[in-house]
C-alpha cells in the first residue's frame, strides 16, 4: 500500500476548526479518479482536493475537485484552500502575487495579496443566468413560508456549480430552513442537472446565508465561494435595482 500526504486546511477563516474544512493532496499524480472518488466520500468534507501536474503552460497545477458523491468542475474554497497549499508547499514560489489553476471548468486566475496570513482572492467562470423559479414552490422545499421571502424571483445561477438563488426577509428565516432531498425533487420537477440552493439575507454587513446541496452529498455547506459568487455579482445587483 502507497501512502499519500494530505493537509486539511480551513477557507475562509483565521480560527483552527472553523471556516469550511477541505482536504487537500498536493501530489495526487497517480491516482485515478475511481480512488479520488473514495477518498473524497471518506473523508465526508464538503471538498476534497487532488492537485495534479498542469497541462497548460500558463498553469502552476491542475485541481480535481470531489464532494463525497461526485467532481465538481470548478469550486470556490477548494480552489483557495489548494492555492494555499500550493504556496505552504512551494509548488508556487510565495513570492508571487498571482497565479493560474486549472479546474475542470478552465484556468482559474489567483491573487495573492501578500502578509504574515497571505489572503487569497480568485477569479469566477464568467456567471450563466439560468430560468427563475416560484418563490412559493423554493418557500415549500426550504421548509419556510412565501412571506418569508423577499419579492425577488429565485434565479439559477451558475458560477460552475449551478446554484439557485432565494432572497429571504431576515435572518430567522435563514435559519429556520432546511433542504432535503424531498424538497430538492419538489423544486427541481423533472430537471435532472444537479443544482445547489443558496438562501440569503441582505445585511448591513453584506449578507446572511446558507447553501444546501445535498444531491452532491453535502447537506449543508458550511460556507461556498462559487455559490457567493453568483450572488454578489449575479443576484446583489438585480436586488438592489429592485429594491432602489
Amino acid at each position: 500500500m502507497k501512502s499519500y500526504r494530505y493537509t486539511v486546511v480551513d477557507a475562509f477563516t483565521t480560527e483552527v476548526l472553523e471556516g469550511n474544512a477541505l482536504a487537500v493532496f498536493p501530489d495526487a499524480s497517480d491516482l485515478d479518479a475511481t480512488t479520488m472518488q473514495k477518498i473524497a466520500r471518506e473523508f465526508n468534507l464538503a471538498e476534497t482536493a487532488f492537485v495534479l501536474p498542469a497541462t497548460r503552460k500558463d498553469c502552476a497545477a491542475t485541481l480535481r475537485i470531489f464532494t463525497p458523491a461526485k467532481e465538481m468542475v470548478f469550486a470556490g474554497h477548494p480552489t483557495v484552500g489548494s492555492a494555499f497549499v500550493l504556496l505552504q508547499e512551494g509548488i508556487v514560489p510565495k513570492n508571487r502575487s498571482a497565479f493560474v489553476v486549472e479546474d475542470k471548468v478552465g484556468p482559474v486566475p489567483i491573487r495573492i495579496d501578500s502578509g504574515a496570513r497571505p489572503m487569497i482572492w480568485l477569479r469566477t467562470p464568467p456567471i450563466r443566468e439560468g430560468r427563475c423559479y416560484d418563490s412559493a414552490l423554493c418557500a415549500a422545499a426550504l421548509g419556510v413560508e412565501p412571506q418569508d421571502l423577499l419579492p425577488i424571483e429565485p434565479q439559477l445561477l451558475n458560477a460552475g456549480h449551478p446554484t439557485v438563488i432565494v432572497a429571504a426577509k431576515d435572518k430567522a428565516a435563514v435559519d429556520r430552513a432546511w433542504l432535503d432531498l424531498v424538497g430538492l425533487k419538489a423544486l427541481k420537477g423533472g430537471e435532472t442537472e444537479p443544482f445547489c440552493v443558496f438562501l440569503f439575507t441582505p445585511t448591513p454587513e453584506g449578507a446572511y446565508s446558507r447553501m444546501f446541496a445535498p444531491e452532491n452529498g453535502v447537506v449543508e455547506d458550511p460556507a461556498t465561494g462559487s455559490s457567493s459568487a453568483s450572488l454578489w455579482i449575479g443576484c446583489i445587483p438585480a436586488y438592489r435595482r429592485r429594491s432602489g
